[in-house]
């Protein structure tokens, strides 16, 4: 079975979907922010257009 994140300490299996280094967790964090900022836009947007 595919396993989700792959320890930098273990070289033996290949078959990971993330890698546990600097650039994956850059990517997670940058995608996790920018879809926070797009659920308070819609948010902000709904509340200006009376929408709630």
């Amino acid at each position: 079975m595919t396993k989700i994140i792959k320890d930098s300490d273990n070289e033996q299996e290949r078959d990971y979907i993330l890698q546990d280094n600097k650039k994956t967790r850059f990517g997670a964090g940058f995608i996790i922010v920018v879809l926070i900022i797009l659920i308070i836009a819609v948010i902000v947007s709904a509340v200006y257009f009376g929408w709630f």
